[in-house]
C-alpha cells in the first residue's frame, strides 16, 4: 500500500532541530535553532530567544506567536541609546532568503507574559510562531536557568 502524498509532505515537514529543539513545521524554508527561554520567578514576564534561519528563495515575515503555557505571546525588540534601554512590540519581521535573525538578550526576544503554570529549568514550552503567509511553526522552547 503507497502512502499519500499528503502523508509524505507532512511527515518530510517534521523537523528535528539541534539542542533538543522540536518544531513541527508548515514553512519548511524556516529552521528554528537554540530555542530557550530565561527562567524567571512565577508570574514575571519571560523571554523567548532563538535563532531563526530562512533557507528559501522567497522573505518569510513573522507577525506573532502565541503557546497554551502564556496568556499572551507578542515579538518585542530592545533598543539602547544613551545608556537607556526601551522596549518596544515589533509586528512583523522580515528574515531575507538565505539569512539568519537571531532573537537574544538585548535585541529581538519574544515577550512571555501571563504564565499559566510555573515552569522550571529543564522544562520544555510549546510556541507557535505565525508567518504573514499563514503558516506556522510549532516549536519546543526549553526553559533555562539564568546561570546558563
Amino acid at each position: 500500500m503507497k502512502a499519500p502524498i499528503g502523508l509524505i509532505a507532512a511527515v518530510a515537514a517534521s523537523v528535528v532541530l539541534s539542542a533538543g529543539t522540536r518544531a513541527t513545521q508548515s514553512i519548511p524554508s524556516i529552521e528554528v535553532t537554540a530555542a530557550w527561554i530565561r527562567w524567571l520567578p512565577a508570574g514575571v514576564p519571560s523571554g523567548g530567544y532563538m535563532t531563526l534561519t530562512n533557507t528559501g528563495a522567497a522573505s518569510q515575515a513573522l507577525i506573532g506567536a502565541d503557546s497554551p503555557e502564556f496568556g499572551a505571546v507578542s515579538v518585542h525588540h530592545t533598543d539602547t541609546r544613551n545608556g537607556v534601554s526601551e522596549m518596544a512590540s515589533v509586528n512583523s519581521l522580515l528574515i531575507k532568503p538565505h539569512s539568519s535573525l537571531q532573537f537574544a538578550p538585548g535585541g529581538y526576544h519574544l515577550m512571555l507574559m501571563q504564565p499559566k503554570r510555573a515552569l522550571q529549568p529543564g522544562d520544555h514550552a510549546p510556541i507557535t510562531l505565525r508567518f504573514a503567509d499563514g503558516g506556522s511553526l510549532q516549536v519546543s522552547f526549553e526553559v533555562r536557568g539564568a546561570d546558563q
